[in-house]
């Protein structure tokens, strides 16, 4: 009688990390890792050694430091008595407004631009495609600069808005369109406008939730609800109807001409007007080619079959093609807005007075702490590229098809 046996295993060998394909992967990351930590190791003592022989030490001890400069374009309280931090949270929050509102404007020339290119008119399709290669063709630096001398040498002064001057304000006397600057009206915040803002902020998520509820049943049933004026009744009537109940508590200041400038209002200066406009108009080309690419993506059958079954153009372009669209219009999309954002350090061309000069550049000359001013602000700009593209990430998995 003969018994079967397993045959021995062999042991684990050294030569098995190199030679064995189940270790090799591994050995070869370790080794990345360990070289990758003595590199920066060894570039972190070198600079440490390079610091003490100049005499310097790492330390952010500056940021509490008096400024003593001044900012020219600010949201928050700021003085030149302020501390260097408080300088750097003013640029901070300077450059996230115009990354913002270069992100919204350049998506919606972006988004028209994009659909006028497809358009059967030749006129329109024309001036489009020279819209879009003249922007993405030309530096951003030298549009910024165009902008904002056309801002400064073409706009009037203000004296030219006296009585009897060749200006005058626009929208009622409400905005004066000057050398310096544009002047708008300041909301005045009464007794009672929180409560206005408030329910403002509910009815625009009503708006949105009707739509989303008018989206849904479209799809589940092929009931078709309205969408447009029903959001914008929801979004605007509650809010206004608050709004005079409470004895119209929101008022506005207008600009008034006194002396040699103008007072009141708010201050919109050349320098933010050029980057935004600048900012938006030459993304808005880059996104215009990724609008387009992203609507011939969609198979031109799909458009047929909307009209088909009697579905008009706007409607077909909203419900059918958009929606497919969009896994190929975002994901560069995200890159455009990351773009946008560090392409607004350009600030320092036209004087506005951005993270990158404040923080990078005043207060670096100011105590000698380059290396930790540029550190701070490359990871400002780390952050805010990370939140930004983790909020698209987001939209974009909130929009993707999903296969049946």
């Amino acid at each position: 009688m003969t018994t079967i046996t397993d045959p021995p295993k062999e042991g684990f060998r050294l030569n098995q990390l190199i030679y064995d394909t189940r270790y090799r992967s591994m050995t070869i990351q370790v080794v990345a890792m360990i070289l990758l930590v003595l590199s920066i190791s060894w570039l972190v003592s070198n600079t440490v050694q390079n610091l003490q022989a100049l005499g310097k030490d790492f330390d952010f001890g500056f940021l509490w430091q008096p400024a003593g400069y001044d900012i020219n374009q600010r949201l928050v309280e700021y003085d030149s008595q302020s501390t260097h931090g408080r300088a750097a949270l003013v640029g901070i929050l300077n450059t996230i407004l115009v990354a913002f509102l270069g992100c919204a404007l350049a998506t919606v020339l972006g988004v028209i631009a994009g659909v006028l290119r497809l358009s059967k008119n030749w006129i329109v399709n024309k001036l489009m495609a020279a819209y879009v290669e003249g922007f993405r063709n030309v530096p951003l630096l030298l549009w910024i600069l165009l902008i904002f001398a056309l801002m400064t040498e073409g706009t009037p002064q203000p004296r030219d808005f006296r009585e009897g001057g060749s200006a005058s304000m626009v929208l009622g006397d409400s905005v004066a369109i000057t050398n310096r600057g544009v002047y708008v009206p300041a909301p005045v915040w009464g007794d009672g406008s929180l409560i206005v803002v408030i329910v403002f902020v509910l009815s625009v998520i009503g708006a949105f939730a009707y739509r989303g509820y008018a989206k849904k049943l479209l799809f589940d049933t092929g009931r078709l609800l309205p969408m447009v004026w029903p959001a914008i009744v929801i979004a605007f009537v509650p809010a206004i109807l608050v709004f005079f109940i409470m004895g119209r508590p929101i008022g506005l200041e207008n600009p008034e001409l006194g002396g040699f400038n103008f007072s009141g209002g708010i201050h919109l200066r050349n320098s933010l007007i050029a980057l935004w406009l600048a900012l938006s108009l030459y993304t808005g080309a880059f996104i215009a080619e990724i609008v387009r690419a992203g609507i011939l993506a969609v198979s031109k059958g799909q458009t047929e079959a909307a009209f088909a079954l009697g579905l008009r153009p706007n409607r077909t372009m909203s419900l059918v093609i958009l929606p497919q669209a969009l896994r190929v219009i975002v994901p560069p999309l995200i890159s455009q807005y990351l773009n946008l954002t560090k392409n607004s350090s350009l600030a320092i061309a036209v004087g506005y007075m951005d993270v990158r000069s404040t923080l990078g550049g005043i207060t670096i000359n100011q105590t000698g702490r380059e290396l930790e001013g540029m550190l701070l602000v490359g990871l400002f700009y780390l952050l805010l590229s990370l939140a930004i593209s983790g909020a698209m990430n987001v939209f974009n998995n909130r929009v993707k098809l999903r296969e049946r």
